[in-house]
């Protein structure tokens, strides 16, 4: 009972102190400075109410704020500060608690709202209180500073019942998450010392009396307890450990251990080798992303699970935004550690850090089911996935697939119905129509064009429940969604139907893909003849045979029609270049020989003018017009592109007046060419978009532009029919007014966005770039959608520059100059658009929802020849559009006359079209960019 006493008088003395202590660190009143002036007072009496109610009234407008978008960060922030220097202490609580629920926290706000709360602690419910929000602060970020505040404060509480095995079970969990910390680990140990040697210097007998048997036992496990921190600090490469060595040998009076000796030497040598890496750490800038990277590669081949996994947790507190380090650290975790609570904690917190990442929360979902998670959390972060604003559609096509595969891992199918079952059908079918409205409403395409998640939708009920029924339905919808005409789906649905149908229904499928596969009709023409030679009676084979042979006959047609095409264009271009070159040639020697002579300048000009012309006479020949018999060859005709297993849809056949081509020849209206000297291509501008329906063009033009300078001629070109083709030549008197047009470029007139871009020749000027917009991951970018048209680059603007320094707002409109509901926002730097992501993310805007990523467009691809030109529609394989398919505002700057040819589409960059011209190619060859002076006589042909 003595013994007893004297511990609990003891910790009554520690605890006394420790709270001394917390109230000096952690108040910080002010002392007292004297007597001071009334006048002085009353004056600062003033001031201070002021403040105040500016205080109250910036208060308010933050609360109301974060009443319209929870997620702005910096408004959080604002509103916690601003709450603690006025003393509102419930207000305060409050607020950080918000944030807490939405953000991973800070060391610095996680530190600021303890020592608060230690403040208002007195009684000992209220410290369990500041217990439980420990317990929160250790568990978003690993923080030395956070443990070891931790730990001191529960010092406080060692009165209490079981306080004492409460403040040492504390201080062992700190040690196991930062105890090998090289640089901060060492203040853990010491303060862990400190304590056990405080409560031995309680326990130790008054002096000159002899210790009960039990007092001797005591003090001895108590110098064994302290001797074992000393003996295991001294085993880990830390800082400063030869003062720890010193201090260990000063304080025990016996000698030190061999063993231990010989573990303290070898943790020297381990600081040795990790000296170089934590110097590089100091000397870095942050985030040290780098040093970190070399750091973690370090401690992998060394292969000690708790310093590998402390490294990890050094670099996220630094770089918490990066979703590749936390994807690399959580590999390691599911992979090497597997401990459930500490692989779903590291993936919880990844998810709430990078929430735009779609890889992030596949990989949370499959070590929930890993770690046999309750089917509800699974549910509920799946819905919350949903919600998180990934940047590209693809992304909700592979969330959606891993969903899919854990509820169909849940099933049992030897059982004929269950309910596990209906989920995961009644999952398939939302997937479905998920994709359809939400995500293709977003993105203009739902990311799935070959249809995957309906393909495994048929696959599950074909193979393991046993419904071909519902998988040829499902096919069918697959069919019509434009697929139909590529051999591998039509590959794909038959080895289903042969795995699990019958004969009758995969032959009636190769008969439809010979009819409507148009990339690759040789393939299916051989499987459609394999099966009659297995499985056909003579009149199947006949019947194979013929189709087979007839489809064969048409696609070699179309080839060779494509060849000769090609050739001839491969022929004409050859010409092309000649002519040009031979005219080079001769205006050279032209002006050569009559160069004092400003008349025969004049008729050199003239003729140069006449040469142009006669090349147009030329090309002419080579144009394809509304009404020509080979628009559309035969075979195109019969094709069914939108159609399903069982040819629902055929399109209708063109009805062609036997004398359209000659009406249309004689309807044409001689209309004056427009020409266009290169010579003078530094002072004249070329401007497109304009409405066609403008009236007067050359007087409107000419008022818009003599703001830049004197205008010489206004060139507009008309069409074969005399109307507005609303492209024209705007050509100056002086350089200076042709590059001070330019400026022109995008501004509204009549309702639509004038492009005006300089007269560049191509051919002279290869390095010539035009301006496009990236399509490439841009971090510091945001792409806004959602947005109502009616929001003003003004308004935009003052909603993003909270979260950030915006350096540029892009508005995307169509062609007409009508806003999209689509924008792109570009901050100074990658941490301020991540954090703007998380903010804005779900923000409402006048009744509009808007969607937030980081930009990353994918690179639009080229369509093959088969959608450019159906001449050589066999001749590649499918190519299909990016993530964001091909935007509905895509324009081309190309005359609808030359489309007609192979020609590639004209690419839209990041949401906005270029008014670069449109170069005309070569099928053979890479296309070739074109001059605004060779786009203007492809143009004017007609």
């Amino acid at each position: 009972h003595k013994m007893a006493a004297a511990g609990a008088e003891a910790a009554a003395a520690v605890a006394e102190e420790e709270e001394q202590r917390q109230k000096r660190l952690l108040e910080g009143d002010p002392e007292s400075g004297g007597d001071s002036d009334d006048e002085g007072d009353s004056d600062s009496s003033g001031d201070g109410e002021d403040e105040e109610k500016e205080n109250e009234a910036e208060i308010q407008r933050l609360e109301e704020q974060l009443s319209i978008n929870a997620f702005d960060y910096n408004c959080h922030l604002d509103l916690i500060k601003l709450l603690r220097q006025e003393g509102e202490l419930i207000k305060l609580r409050r607020a950080r608690q918000k944030m807490s629920e939405l953000f991973p926290l800070t060391e610095e706000i996680w530190l600021d709202w303890l020592k608060d709360e230690i403040k208002m602690a007195s009684e000992s419910s209220e410290r369990e209180k500041v217990y439980e929000l420990f317990e929160r602060a250790v568990k978003d970020y690993i923080c030395p500073e956070i443990w070891l505040e931790y730990a001191q404060y529960s010092i406080g509480g060692i009165g209490q019942e079981g306080g004492i095995e409460r403040v040492r079970s504390i201080f062992e969990r700190a040690l196991t998450a930062v105890g090998l910390h090289v640089t901060k680990g060492t203040a853990l140990w010491e303060a862990y010392r400190e304590f056990e040697n405080a409560i031995l210097e309680t326990a130790q007998p008054a002096p000159g009396s002899v210790p009960l048997p039990e007092q001797q036992q005591m003090l001895c496990g108590q110098l064994e307890k302290i001797h074992t921190l000393f003996r295991r600090q001294l085993g880990i490469p830390l800082l400063d450990m030869e003062a720890s060595y010193a201090e260990y040998e000063e304080w025990s009076e016996d000698p030190i251990p061999e063993t231990i000796i010989k573990n303290y030497k070898k943790a020297l040598q381990q600081l040795e080798k990790y000296k170089p890496y934590e110097e590089a750490l100091l000397s870095a800038e942050t985030p040290k992303l780098a040093e970190y990277q070399a750091y973690i590669d370090f401690e992998m081949k060394a292969g000690d699970p708790a310093r590998i996994q402390l490294i990890y947790e050094r670099a996220l507190a630094e770089n918490c935004l990066v979703p590749d380090l936390w994807a690399r650290y959580n590999q390691y975790l599911d992979r090497q550690l597997k401990v459930k609570e500490l692989v779903l904690s590291a993936h919880d917190r990844a998810v709430r850090n990078c929430p735009w990442t779609v890889g992030l929360w596949i990989r949370y979902l499959l070590a929930m089911e890993r770690h046999s998670v309750d089917h509800s959390t699974v549910s509920e972060i799946f819905e919350k996935a949903l919600n998180a604003g990934f940047i590209q559609a693809t992304d909700y096509v592979e969330i959606w697939q891993a969903y899919l595969d854990y509820l169909r891992r849940r099933v049992d199918f030897t059982q004929d119905s269950s309910k596990e079952l209906e989920e995961l059908r009644s999952a398939f079918a939302r997937a479905v129509e998920y994709l359809k409205q939400e995500v293709e409403e977003r993105f203009s395409e739902s990311g799935d064009p070959s249809c995957t998640i309906m393909q495994n939708w048929a696959r599950v009920e074909a193979r393991l429940c046993n419904n071909m029924q519902k998988a040829r339905e499902l096919w069918d919808n697959i069919m019509t969604k434009g697929n139909a005409k590529y051999a591998n789906m039509w590959l794909e649905y038959y080895n289903l139907e042969r795995a699990h149908g019958d004969t009758q229904h995969c032959r009636k499928a190769l008969h439809r893909a010979v009819q409507c596969t148009s990339d690759y009709p040789e393939h299916v023409c051989e499987v459609l003849l394999t099966l009659e030679r297995i499985e056909g009676t003579l009149e199947d084979w006949d019947a194979a045979v013929q189709k087979t042979e007839n489809r064969l006959a048409r696609v070699n047609e179309q080839r060779a029609k494509a060849a000769e095409k090609e050739a001839a264009l491969a022929k004409l271009e050859e010409e092309k270049a000649e002519q040009r070159k031979q005219s080079r040639a001769e205006k050279k020697a032209s002006k050569k020989a009559k160069k004092n002579r400003p008349g025969d300048k004049r008729k050199a000009e003239d003729d140069d003018e006449g040469e142009w012309g006669q090349e147009e006479e030329a090309e002419q020949p080579s144009k394809r017009h509304k009404g020509d018999g080979d628009v559309l060859p035969a075979e195109e005709e019969e094709m069914e592109v939108e159609t399903g297993l069982f040819g629902r849809s055929a399109p209708e056949k063109p009805d062609h007046p036997p004398n359209q081509k000659e009406k249309a020849s004689t309807s044409r209206k001689e209309i004056p060419k427009v020409l266009h000297d290169s010579s003078k291509d530094n002072v004249t501008v070329f401007v497109s978009n304009l409405s066609y329906g403008m009236a007067e063009p050359q007087l409107k033009l000419r008022g818009l532009f003599e703001g830049c300078g004197e205008v010489a001629e206004v060139r507009p070109v008309f069409s074969n029919k005399g109307t507005f083709r609303g492209y024209c030549y705007v050509e100056f008197k002086e350089e200076k007014a042709a590059l001070q047009a330019l400026g022109l470029d995008r501004k509204v007139v009549e309702g639509r966005p004038m492009f005006v871009s300089p007269c560049i020749d191509k051919n002279k000027n290869p390095d010539f770039k035009v301006f496009r917009y990236s399509t490439t991951l841009e971090k510091h970018k945001l792409f806004i959608s959602g947005l109502p048209f009616s929001c003003t680059k003004e308004e935009l603007e003052d909603v993003c520059k909270a979260h950030g320094n915006v350096k540029d707002i892009r508005l995307v409109t169509n062609r007409a100059g009508k806003p999209k509901g689509l924008a792109y926002v570009e901050y100074e730097n990658e941490a301020q658009a991540s954090q703007a992501v998380l903010k804005m993310d779900g923000l409402t805007i006048k009744e509009h929802v808007i969607k937030v990523a980081i930009s990353n467009p994918p690179l639009r691809r080229l369509p093959d020849k088969a959608e450019a030109g159906r001449a050589s529609a066999f001749a590649a394989p499918r190519q299909p559009y990016g993530a964001r398919g091909k935007g509905r505002t895509q324009l081309s700057m190309m005359p609808r006359a030359l489309q007609r040819q192979n020609q590639p589409a004209a690419k839209a960059e990041n949401g906005m079209v270029q008014n670069s011209p449109a170069a005309s190619s070569d099928p053979a060859e890479e296309p070739r960019k074109m001059s605004n002076a060779d786009f203007a006589r492809m143009l004017l042909k007609e």
